[in-house]
């Protein structure tokens, strides 16, 4: 390695094993970064592996999050010259000085590993198991394995942990979706255009091949992606396009559960921490995957703000060293007494309130349902007058409010609706949306995971995807089948239940909640970000406009919506008692 960039072993006291080969099972060689202490001894190891290459730092590739983390919490400086800091993964030297090891490895097909691009596959879980194997029986290890890492960091983490690799002793799951399906490629049935744009900016840009075309490793002066140039044809075919895949695959099945993990299988301590504010992606697959993982040690923690600025800040590295601390270390540090659920009860003004409970759902949420009645176009508690109400889904949507009270109420919990509903045309895709509205009228909106600027709450649900899983269905939590398409006939009313991400909300003395139904994705005047990836207009990059899925003869009639004292037409909210 002479002819890297100088890296002194001990650096800052961290040795650093640049580019340390795994070889898998096929003969497929994939490249590690190693940040090991300098002092010889058995460590814990912190190990991640992604797409998104491993050498290339964040600040390179993302300067206007760098900046903005680092503006809003300047304690992420602390104790780290951030030389070493990568998109979504552990900052090695906050930890190694600790006693861990941090692994960093590029999955198949990025960055300096060679193969077919191919992302959460079952070969790919398998990787990552044989990763972890590596990792747990090398000289520096102390044969415990931690996973760590945010987003495509977390989601792999339920798919290799139900494979059970004997060195895997915990994994901490940081805004994961689950579900391919429900929680990446189609929310309630239709198609989102996430990673449409993820694998043209992020994946496709330093595929292994890219070489001298892809950016440049600063810390070894080395490609990020590889040490070869291969021309785009062969590029193209060495990758597989992740949004023409699911455009082609409207329902569920093999493809969509093949990148979907069997949560009962999972046995070892995680944490699951999602994101209030990331509906879209990073909500609904960590609640999830914290109900339905096998672990008899399992934690949930739910917070607010950035993709970024919590997995990072001193609290997020605290929760994550408490409790690596604890099952990788053997530390006595309190963790095993920790409830098993944390929520940062959040109120306007980025405001939250730290509060532990036993469970999931709360054992006293009081499930309301208000009516929606179309008279007086409000959410009551008792049902309103007869009659319909129709809208044009690319124009406009219908509003129902919830008369503000002179109290505080907080709603905490998964919510849903449950309305009747026809279309002009055979199909209909509904979107959901909860809002807060001050005094004065003015929308409060919220800091999300991928947008400045987001509602409480939002939902989705193709009226021909309407059949409910009937197992796994809650009055609170509908969840459809997704394996077969019934359409409508034109101008006939049908029930539809849809499903309302999980939410946390206090709703202060004269606020106004109000539900959203319309045919389009919840848009607000939006906000300008330097170097902004996409527009940021309330749901990030979640986005649902593609035509090839929603053409407007099948999708584009108007909506009606039927109210009657034999129709039931409600928001199901969870309610909070006050203490």
């Amino acid at each position: 390695m002479a002819h890297l960039r100088d890296q002194p072993a001990g650096v800052d006291g961290i040795t650093i094993d640049w580019d340390a080969p795994i070889r898998v099972s096929d003969g497929t060689v994939l490249r590690a970064d190693v940040f090991r202490p300098t002092e010889p001894g058995d460590y814990p190891v912190i190990l991640a592996m992604g797409p998104y290459g491993k050498g290339l730092h964040l600040a390179d590739g993302y300067p206007a999050n760098w900046r903005r983390m680092h503006e809003a919490y300047p304690e992420v400086a602390h104790g780290s010259t951030g030389r070493y800091q990568n998109w979504e993964m552990a900052d090695p030297e906050k930890w190694v000085p600790d006693g861990y090891v941090c692994v960093r490895v590029d999955s198949r097909g990025s960055g300096r590993s060679p193969g077919f691009l191919d992302v959460l596959t079952a070969l790919q879980a398998r990787d990552l198991y044989e990763c972890i194997e590596w990792a747990g029986q090398q000289e520096w290890s102390n044969g415990k394995v931690g996973l760590l890492g945010i987003s495509y960091f977390a989601a792999n983490q339920w798919q290799v942990a139900a494979l059970r690799p004997p060195h895997l002793a915990a994994i901490c799951v940081w805004e994961g979706f689950a579900d391919h399906y429900r929680e990446g490629a189609r929310h309630g049935g239709i198609a989102c255009e996430f990673v449409k744009g993820a694998q043209a900016r992020q994946m496709f840009t330093v595929q292994y091949g890219m070489g001298s075309r892809g950016p440049t490793d600063r810390n070894t002066g080395r490609p990020v992606a590889g040490d070869v140039d291969l021309d785009d044809d062969v590029l193209r075919q060495n990758r597989r396009d992740l949004y023409a895949e699911l455009l082609a695959r409207p329902v569920n099945g093999e493809f969509y559960q093949e990148r979907s993990a069997d949560l009962s299988r999972i046995e070892v301590p995680l944490l699951s921490a999602g994101n209030w504010g990331g509906m879209g992606l990073h909500t609904r697959g960590n609640v999830e995957g914290f109900l339905a993982a096998g672990s008899e040690l399992k934690w949930l923690e739910m917070h607010g703000d950035t993709h970024f600025n919590p997995f990072y800040n001193d609290r997020g590295l605290g929760l994550q060293k408490q409790f690596f601390g604890t099952f990788l270390k053997g530390e006595q540090n309190g963790w095993l007494d920790r409830p098993p659920v944390e929520l940062l009860v959040r109120h306007p003004g980025e405001r939250f309130e730290p509060r532990f409970e036993q469970e999931w759902p709360i054992a006293r949420t009081e499930w309301t349902e208000f009516h929606l009645c179309p008279e007086t176009m409000e959410l009551r508690t008792s049902p309103g007058a007869s009659g319909t109400l129709s809208y044009q889904p690319e124009h406009e949507d219908l509003r129902f409010r919830l008369p503000p009270a002179g109290h505080d109420r907080e709603f905490t919990g998964p919510a849903a609706a449950k309305l009747r509903i026809s279309s002009a045309t055979a199909d209909a895709d509904l979107f959901l949306s909860l809002r807060l509205y001050d005094p004065q009228g003015t929308e409060v909106t919220f800091i999300g995971s991928n947008d400045p600027k987001v509602p409480i709450a939002l939902g989705w649900l193709r009226a021909s995807h309407r059949r409910l899983d009937t197992d796994r269905s809650e009055p609170y939590r509908p969840v459809h089948s997704h394996d077969s398409i019934e359409l409508l006939v034109p101008g006939e009313p049908v029930d539809v239940d849809i499903e309302i991400w999980p939410t946390s909300i206090v709703v202060p003395a004269g606020y106004v909640l109000e539900l959203g139904i319309g045919g389009r994705d919840y848009s607000n005047q939006g906000t300008e970000i330097e170097n902004a990836m996409y527009p940021t207009t309330g749901v990030g990059p979640f986005i649902h406009t593609d035509p090839e899925d929603r053409p407007a003869e099948i999708f584009g009639g108007a909506v009606t919506l039927h109210f009657g004292p034999d129709v039931t037409s409600y928001l199901l909210l969870p309610a909070i008692p006050a203490p």
